[in-house]
């Protein structure tokens, strides 16, 4: 969440407090408010003093305040501003959405701490700023907007940018003809034939996550804001990254005047086709990274420093396979029954479930949670199974949907791809027999699994068989796991598969 900064003299709102002189040196970095705890004892005494003997009777209050670029999640070093919800010179109520901001992994609503007037914005939509960084600036009343303003034009040279461009005047409407003039040039007829407006509201938001159009892909404010309006979100053409529906299309729909009946027949229909495609990447040309595409770089820069192991393990998925066709239809995935299982296996073996972050010393987790790798348009994410090994099967199936979902339309929220103990990545529906996973930094293990196939096998009475087999190779922290450890938990982990009678409990 965005908030003002307590760092500075003009930002220090207090009620009831000493002096600016007596409050203690502060720091504000995201989302984090330091204070010394020396220099806050002696101002909280001096405030009581101050108290009982009727000397402290100022207020120190902010007139004009920053909004900052918020820490988001725990990796996030930088944020991309996707759209302001609010526009210059509105007013602001306490808790309200200003600005949604693209983190590292998803698109996140930030609210304001106090109310007022957004007097400028200093980092505009699609731009970056570091965390920290102030992106606006709130005034507390009209008369203080200008002290906003040249705020924002030192606050836009700290960012390394220009100051914010003045609001250009409106352009002068051209002098109508009379109605005298206009009778013997347009006729009535035509002027039905020729109305333009029809070709905005009909066409649906075409956002990688929308799934071919079944879904539709809008920012959290959009949606309250249609709700409000009482706008169709289908009929909303989205305007942000990759076909994202904003606050502001939600309001242009809105104003929009209604389209008549009869115009959206056959000549809308033979209009589609002609809408282009998002642009493809032209072979040649350099293509910087997107926010989470920079996170994963960092991430698997920072891999490199854990020295790894990787072992290998083949299971046999036969009863695993017909149990699957037997639950599809209650909607069980796969995915689920991996993830529980490997749960239950790590229940086990805490030691495959621990991590080590310093280099001194290791955490046994007290938490099971399955991290498992989806890819989604621009990156890879890994949403959290938290605490699989004590949800039955059919709640983690159907949390696992409501993940996904959330992750194809960058609404995870961080504690939902930041807490995972143990990392699954499959690739087996794509036909990949077997594959190394890359360990992600803060986790002890990261399973690769690959696709059950039939293989022929010789069995214990001599003869040959047919059985699916599937091959998994777990990556691993040599500094917290062993081989010996890996090796008992993929024992237990393919008795469990292999006869899977507990995955449904």
């Amino acid at each position: 969440m965005a908030m003002a900064n307590p760092a500075a003299p003009s930002s220090v709102a207090c009620t009831s407090s000493p002096s600016p002189a007596s409050l203690p040196s502060s720091s504000f970095h995201g989302e984090k408010l330091s204070w010394r705890p020396s220099s806050l004892r002696s101002s909280v005494l001096l405030h009581h003093r101050l108290r009982r003997h009727g000397r402290l009777s100022s207020v120190v209050e902010a007139k004009v305040r920053e909004i900052f670029m918020p820490a988001l999640s725990s990796t996030m070093t930088e944020g991309k501003i996707v759209s302001w919800v609010k526009s210059e010179g509105d007013r602001l109520s306490k808790g309200e959405s200003v600005v949604v901001v693209e983190s590292d992994k998803a698109d996140m609503d930030v609210e304001t701490f106090y109310d007022g007037i957004l007097a400028a914005i200093v980092v505009g939509d699609g731009e970056v700023a570091p965390v920290g960084a102030a992106i606006g600036i709130l005034a507390e009343n009209e008369e203080d907007v200008e002290e906003a303003k040249s705020k924002a034009v030192a606050a836009a040279a700290a960012n390394g940018g220009a100051a914010p461009a003045a609001v250009p005047p409106p352009a002068p409407v051209p002098e109508q003809p009379s109605s005298k003039q206009a009778e013997p040039i347009v006729s009535a007829e035509p002027k039905v034939s020729t109305e333009p407006r029809v070709s905005a509201p009909i066409i649906s938001s075409t956002h990688p996550a929308s799934e071919g159009g079944n879904r539709i892909v809008a920012s959290p404010y959009a949606k309250k804001l249609a709700k409000d309006l009482k706008v169709d979100l289908a009929t909303v053409v989205g305007s942000g990254p990759s076909g994202r529906i904003v606050a502001a299309d939600v309001e242009a729909a809105a104003a929009a005047p209604p389209v008549q009946a009869s115009v959206l027949t056959s000549p809308v229909k033979s209009q589609a086709p002609s809408v282009s495609p998002s642009p493809s990447i032209v072979p040649g040309t350099s293509v910087p990274f997107s926010t989470m595409q920079s996170a994963v770089s960092r991430n698997m820069v920072d891999s490199l420093a854990v020295p790894t192991f990787r072992v290998g393990y083949t299971m046999v998925t036969d009863k695993l396979d017909a149990l699957y066709k037997k639950l599809k239809s209650k909607g069980v995935t796969m995915t689920a029954l991996l993830a529980k299982a490997t749960a239950l296996a790590l229940v086990q073996h805490p030691t495959v479930n621990a991590a080590c972050k310093d280099s001194k010393s290791f955490t046994l987790n007290g938490s099971i949670n399955i991290a498992v790798a989806v890819a989604i348009d621009g990156g890879l994410i890994t949403p959290v199974l938290q605490d699989a090994d004590k949800m039955d099967i059919y709640s983690l199936s159907r949390r696992w949907k409501e993940l996904v979902d959330k992750a194809r339309a960058k609404q995870l929220q961080p504690h939902e791809y930041t807490t995972g103990t143990f990392t699954l990545s499959n690739l087996g529906m794509f036909g990949v027999d077997r594959f190394d996973a890359i360990l992600p930094p803060g986790t002890g293990a990261i399973m690769a699994v690959g696709a059950s196939q039939p293989t022929v096998v010789a069995t214990s009475d001599g003869l040959f068989g047919v059985k699916s087999q599937m091959q998994v190779n777990v990556t691993a922290d040599h500094r917290v796991i062993y081989g010996a450890d890996l090796a008992a938990f993929l024992q237990t982990l393919a008795k469990i598969i292999e006869n899977p009678k507990d995955l449904t409990f």
